[in-house]
């Protein structure tokens, strides 16, 4: 494996990568203070073509960071706030009628875009959530029934509420699956919300510029699944997503009450490609068992659904994935 590491990151791959990602970063950074851990999450998924759920009470720069990712790409963007009087058409489109020639035709939606942000998706009803599971999954929808294409590169962001809020609705977990990543936005420190009140007081928004292309993105993608990965590694993602389904088998039999159902298939295929991702961004031609574990709680805790045994002991999906990874040898 060291000769492939050493043959691999020297390449083309490694520089690539580093660079495309610190002319995003640098642009998102002009307006977004910290949050270094989310703008890089965004950019796997952009890079990968996963879709990325970000939680977090309001306030903190989630929506701002999607539209500001936006401006840094030569691509479509259209953003869907989330109500409750939100209607199917309202997001993917619907059929009209023209009185002049008598015939019908398709007036596209908002999801008709390269980056779609669906800020605040659990304040809809559950029918207009469920609109997205088409588009996200088979990156086309049906209209009147004529089924469009969506563009290319196609990526929906979107933004929740914790679910204890006022007039949220709990996703789908066929939906929430069908995000590559889930992502929790927490507080800022002290100093960076001192530099934050001091950047933004008062002041129009920081212009950016766009610095990549969808030409740029569609070549980091093929590199990033030509990325290098040892079978052992491959072996590694496999376990850690059967111990969420078995934890008995991998000395945790104190999990098995606490979780309902495990992850999916879903989660290995995510695991590999974020990895792969994470290792890129690093200008690395390889992967480590530590970008596995740096990726793994985005992946998985939305993916393990804890029964209510786990919620009267406030255990959590986060603490859970953290006993798996320490219990699970590493390669």
């Amino acid at each position: 494996m060291e000769s492939t590491k050493t043959g691999v990151a020297s390449g083309p791959t490694a520089g690539g990568g580093r660079e495309l990602a610190r002319r995003l970063t640098t642009e998102l950074h002009k307006r977004i203070v910290g949050q270094d851990e989310m703008i890089e999450r965004v950019l796997i998924g952009l890079l990968t073509g996963g879709h990325v759920l970000l939680e977090g009470v309001p306030g903190l720069a989630k929506t701002l960071t999607v539209s500001s990712l936006a401006e840094c790409i030569s691509a479509t963007f259209h953003r869907v706030q989330f109500t409750p009087d939100l209607l199917p058409a309202d997001v993917v489109g619907t059929m009209i009628y023209d009185q002049r020639t008598g015939e019908f035709s398709v007036k596209k939606g908002p999801i008709f875009a390269n980056l779609v942000l669906a800020d605040e998706i659990n304040r809809a009803p559950p029918k207009v959530q469920s609109a997205l599971l088409e588009a996200m999954q088979e990156r086309q929808v049906t209209i009147g029934g004529d089924t469009l294409m969506l563009p290319e590169p196609f990526l929906v962001l979107a933004t929740q509420n914790p679910i204890e809020q006022e007039g949220t609705y709990p996703l789908p977990e066929a939906q929430v699956d069908r995000f590559m990543l889930k992502l929790r936005v927490t507080y800022p420190s002290k100093d960076t919300e001192k530099e934050i009140m001091r950047r933004m007081a008062g002041r129009e928004p920081e212009p950016l510029n766009a610095v990549a292309s969808p030409a740029d993105i569609f070549a980091a993608r093929r590199e990033i699944s030509d990325l290098y990965m040892d079978e052992k590694l491959s072996d590694y993602i496999v376990e850690v997503v059967h111990a969420t389904r078995k934890p008995s088998e991998y000395g945790l039999p104190e999990l098995e009450p606490l979780i309902e159902y495990g992850a999916s298939p879903r989660a290995s295929i995510f695991l590999a490609l974020g990895a792969r991702a994470h290792a890129y961004l690093r200008g690395r031609g390889y992967v480590l068992p530590e970008d596995v574990k740096a990726i793994g709680a985005d992946v998985l805790r939305h993916r393990i659904i804890t029964s209510y045994e786990a919620e009267a002991e406030e255990v959590t999906p986060d603490e859970i994935v953290r006993r798996i990874f320490e219990a699970v040898d590493v390669p």
